[in-house]
């Protein structure tokens, strides 16, 4: 608790918050529980992607990540291009304005320090780097907390994301994969520790369970759709990619309602949809439904009503895996393998980039076979995995808000965390 004669400390939270990605608001919201719980007494505002919805959602006051509102969109005219870039320029400024006006910055999870999905240089890597950058110029305290990272093929991207990890003042990382990555990129991160996805702090909700398969084999499944086109170094070939993730989900979810199963389909982005809606009308079933899913809540919720999911999107497969349900990852990256290995179902993943209908179909069979026992596993692992991610939290109270003792005294981890020189 602040003392009448202190100051309340003052946190902003960054990124791409508020613009569609279910995941990323799930990141925003496990923070913001943790500084509701922990900090009450804190002040909070966002510098993100829609500022609308997370003040309407969150409670928080919000202002744009960029000056230019067409900045994640492609500039194909003369006059946006200039004013793209005159863009680049006032974000500088603004960025540090922001930044300057707080004691302590959040990135909250999420890929921030990777390219497993397509992504330019000059749109978030660069927004990434002047928060870094000026934080480490007005001495805010800039935490990438549990965040994702991957090996990085463009020069330009890498060297704004090695230079925004070099210059954070503390980070974390979502998996050993990750923390990895970003050591190869010549950042020092042996003081870095590895804590789960933050999202496996939120509730989870109450379901009924499903019946078991064994004795109900027409149970419902949800399927987790994404507008996959590959990753980042992968653009040229990124519409065959998508056609091979297209074709091989819809004839794995044609062949489950041929057999009498009901699916649910359900998106982790706004950039699923079109997705989600090719697939119904291809299969053309009242077997399959699409889901309104606007929270990881309601994406938990339909999956804990699921007897099996299969899933792609990142996020999807955590609400999967942390309400329990046995599940088939449709993996992208290195990150979805490891993840489900640490949820003991390693065996079950199924690469997103060449679907095989009927190599997956056997997958599911044989995943259903085992649901009861992968239940009892996912009901231990997510025991151990809630502990991690409160060490998590501890440990970004002790590196973020130091009592006076604390802060003169900093142990050797804090210390290497806050001071490294980039």
């Amino acid at each position: 608790m602040t003392s009448a004669d202190e100051t309340p400390v003052r946190v902003g939270i960054f990124g791409l918050l508020g613009a569609g990605n279910l995941g990323n608001d799930g990141s925003l919201e496990a923070v913001l529980g943790y500084l509701r719980t922990e900090h009450p007494d804190a002040v909070v505002d966002a510098m993100c992607g829609g500022p609308d919805v997370v003040t309407s959602r969150y409670g928080i006051p919000a202002t744009r990540l960029n000056w230019y509102r067409g900045e994640y969109r492609t500039a194909s005219s003369a006059g946006r291009i200039a004013a793209k870039g005159l863009g680049k320029l006032v974000d500088v400024v603004r960025t540090a304005a922001w930044v300057r006006r707080h004691d302590v910055v959040i990135v909250p999870g999420t890929g921030v320090l990777e390219t497993t999905l397509p992504l330019r240089p000059w749109g978030f890597p660069y927004s990434l780097f002047l928060l870094c950058a000026s934080g480490r110029l007005s001495r805010t305290k800039v935490a990438l907390v549990s965040v994702g990272g991957s090996a990085i093929g463009s020069r330009a991207t890498r060297t704004l994301v090695r230079w925004s990890a070099r210059l954070a003042a503390y980070r974390s990382f979502r998996g050993a994969v990750s923390r990895d990555a970003i050591r190869a990129m010549g950042v020092d991160t042996s003081g870095d520790e590895t804590y789960p996805d933050l999202t496996f702090s939120l509730p989870t909700p109450q379901a009924d369970p499903p019946s078991d398969p064994t004795s109900d084999p027409r149970g419902p499944v949800c399927v987790g759709v994404m507008a996959f086109h590959g990753g980042n170094d992968e653009r040229a070939r990124a519409e065959e990619i998508h056609r091979r993730y297209l074709d091989g989900t819809t004839g794995f979810v044609r062949a489950l309602a041929e057999a009498g199963r009901p699916v649910r389909l359900v998106v982790g982005d706004e950039l699923d949809v079109p997705v989600a809606t090719a697939i119904l009308d291809a299969v053309d079933s009242p077997l399959v439904t699409v889901a309104t899913t606007l929270s990881l809540a309601d994406l938990m919720t339909e999956m804990a009503a699921a007897q099996s999911v299969v899933a792609a999107r990142y996020h999807n497969l955590v609400c999967a895996l942390k309400v329990g349900t046995p599940t088939i990852a449709l993996s992208y990256s290195s990150k979805s393998d490891e993840l489900m290995a640490q949820m003991g179902l390693g065996t079950y993943c199924h690469p997103a980039r060449e679907i095989d209908a009927d190599r997956l179909l056997d997958q599911f069979h044989e995943l259903e076979g085992r649901s009861a026992e992968l239940r009892r596993t996912l009901t231990e692992r997510n025991v151990v995995v809630a502990r991690q991610v409160e060490r998590q939290f501890a440990a970004l109270t002790t590196a973020l808000f130091p009592t006076p003792d604390q802060a003169q005294a900093p142990t050797h981890d804090q210390d290497h965390a806050l001071r490294e020189t980039p």
